[in-house]
């Protein structure tokens, strides 16, 4: 379990700026300042990727980036990994986490208190409610008009091209501002944006969220939409456009109650929308709801590139700023990254929210490596039989937790859901085929394992209540087992067990794929005596595993499964297809290319003397484009 303390008493509230903010992290240690220029086309992110992997990683502030390609310099810093450590996360937050999730356990279970210290407390609390909304700037200029474009043109801003696969520059750190048609709601949320242009962006607004909600009101209206994109100010405003607030809920209401302080927004220049007033850049324009074009690929948090698909295309109609503005930016790919730390303030910060509607729900934990929505487990007071499953399926069905692939309930009597190798032996002594259960739902419009877009296999397993006994394993060694396997599965190539004092060990088995699924080859196959030395198998290609990497296989596991389609039971032993899909394996979406670092890209940094402290040992974490097993 995290335990953070706030070591620095001086309140973020009181800087007023993202400059500011800086200077206080640089006075804690937590700033490395590189003056080396770069080039925004990969060497920036993929220091910043190799940065927040270290133990002790940095915020990044590049201060010289350039366009190598285009000959251009930028006199804009480019800042990354300002949420990349849980004492970065702890001095944006200013507030002990567990006092947040208490102040929200008050507000959900409010009643009228009878003695008067109660209620003075009371008043006291909805008192502070006042300075959720915003403030409206009404007089002078806001800081983040104090530069106009005169022309608007996005290739005046350091932004990135993360991947050697993406097809543009990305913005990854934006917040993006939309309201309803009739402007009753108004939403705040972080999606990637395309440059196609000097004057177009594109939105990944997935089918989910509520600007795409809003998007289908402007449409059927035949009206264009508003939208403006924020860059930098207080970070924490970046951490409430992804938070999984419900639908007509305003998440700077979140940033004003979390800050203590109500936010100040001002009026944009084109459009009728507001945003923070001390925001570093603002990109404001409309979509028009008839038009539609090709956005991505782009290497995702899934680690993954995301295909193309059609999105809706803001035109930029202004680009304003402060006059001394820095563009943060974000590098997402196979974890861990920066977004563990965002997700772990999302996880904590949402447990009563979600403890609403679950009704025995105690804690849950979605692991980095899970990519958070392909994994979580959940601990649960079980009162009556069936009741974790009904709370799988209330997961399915609430929210961006609809999104969630695998379910793994434990009792209340488990260890911490963060001590992963007391909880795998809690659940593997404790696991059935009897207690699995398949469904189907709505999937994140990310999954690539899923056959269809959006739609796929969901998990649940519950390992409720006391241990199993079985006497029937007979274990082996790995060479042993390896041998045993090999004799009736050629297509082996190697072997590793894990959790082997348990009832269920756990199989990895690295495998050179065929013409022929893996699942056909081995269900035309009787296992006999070899079913008694396994439980749970799992089969992973040869050529991109590690199986001595649990962290890595369980990303790659998670990643790369659909449960309908990839589970099985096969005299009495569960196997699990992990390998790269295709249509042999009745998988017809194209599978996409991994975010492996560029070779070239890396070795420029080495020889600039900026991964000195980067070893070998970052392999377990990556992979270079070209290296082969």
């Amino acid at each position: 379990m995290h335990t953070h303390k706030i070591a620095h008493k001086q309140n973020f509230k009181e800087f007023g700026d993202s400059k500011k903010f800086l200077a206080f992290l640089q006075s804690c240690g937590e700033l490395k300042i590189i003056d080396e220029p770069l080039d925004i086309y990969l060497e920036i992110p993929h220091l910043a990727y190799l940065e927040v992997k270290k133990k002790y990683g940095k915020a990044l502030l590049f201060t010289y980036p350039i366009d190598k390609k285009n000959n251009r310099s930028f006199d804009i810093p480019v800042l990354m990994n300002v949420f990349g450590s849980f004492s970065r996360l702890d001095s944006i937050v200013q507030r002990p986490i567990a006092e947040i999730t208490e102040s929200i356990q008050s507000l959900l279970k409010f009643a009228p208190k009878k003695d008067l210290k109660s209620k003075f407390l009371q008043l006291k609390e909805l008192f502070a409610l006042r300075k959720v909304f915003p403030k409206y700037h009404r007089f002078g200029m806001p800081p983040c008009q104090e530069r106009i474009q005169s022309t608007p043109d996005l290739y005046e801003l350091p932004i990135l091209t993360t991947w050697p696969g993406d097809i543009a520059p990305f913005i990854t750190m934006g917040q993006v501002y939309t309201q309803s048609l009739d402007g009753t709601q108004k939403n705040l949320g972080m999606y990637r944006l395309q440059v196609y242009d000097k004057s177009h962006l594109g939105l990944h607004w997935q089918i989910h969220k509520d600007s795409n909600h809003f998007f289908h009101q402007y449409k059927k209206a035949g009206k264009k939409m508003p939208v403006s994109i924020a860059l930098g100010g207080d970070p924490l405003y970046i951490w409430c456009a992804q938070a999984p607030l419900p639908l007509g809920i305003y998440e700077l209401l979140l940033y004003g109650f979390l800050r203590g302080k109500n936010p100040r927004v001002c009026k944009c220049l084109t459009n009728e929308l507001y945003i923070p007033t001390d925001v570093d850049i603002v990109i404001e324009g409309f979509v028009d709801p008839q038009r539609m074009e090709l956005e991505g690929p782009f290497g995702d948090h899934t680690g993954f590139y995301t295909s193309q698909e059609p999105y809706p295309v803001l035109e930029v109609s202004a680009i304003t700023m402060k006059n001394s503005p820095i563009f943060p930016a974000s590098v997402v790919g196979k974890p861990p990254l920066e977004d563990k730390y965002m997700g772990y303030l999302t996880e904590r910060i949402f447990l009563p929210l979600l403890q609403s509607t679950t009704h025995g729900l105690l804690d849950y934990h979605m692991p980095e490596n899970g990519v958070f929505h392909n994994l979580i487990f959940a601990k649960i007071a079980p009162e009556y039989p069936a009741h974790a499953m009904q709370l799988m399926h209330a997961f399915w069905g609430v929210g961006q937790m609809s999104f969630v692939k695998h379910a793994i309930f434990v009792d209340w009597d488990a260890p911490d859901l963060q001590d992963y190798e007391s909880l795998a032996h809690y659940i593997l002594n404790r696991f059935s085929t009897d207690n699995l259960l398949i469904s189907e739902g709505v999937c994140d419009a990310l999954d690539h394992a899923s056959p269809n877009f959006a739609v796929g296999g969901k998990l649940g397993v519950c390992a409720i209540g006391k241990e199993i006994t079985r006497s029937s394993l007979i274990l082996h060694s790995d060479s042993e087992l390896l041998t045993l396997v090999e004799q009736k599965f050629g297509f082996v190539k190697d072997l590793k067990q894990y959790c082997i004092a348990t009832i269920n060990p756990l199989c990895m088995l690295a495998v050179q794929k065929s013409d022929t699924s893996l699942k056909e080859l081995i269900q035309a196959v009787a296992l006999g005596e070899l079913a008694r030395a396994l439980r749970i198998v799992f089969l992973l290609d040869f050529a991109k595993n590690d199986l001595h990497n649990p962290y890595m296989l369980t990303w790659r596991i998670v990643n790369s499964i659909d449960a309908k389609r990839d589970i099985w039971v096969q005299e009495n032993v569960v196997f699990v297809d992990a390998s790269d899909k295709a249509a042999m394996d009745n998988h017809y979406r194209q599978w996409p290319k991994e975010t492996d670092c560029s070779p070239e890209v890396i070795q420029k940094l080495r020889e600039l003397g900026l991964l000195e402290d980067i070893h070998d040992g970052f392999l377990k974490f990556f992979q270079i484009e070209s290296s082969s097993r």
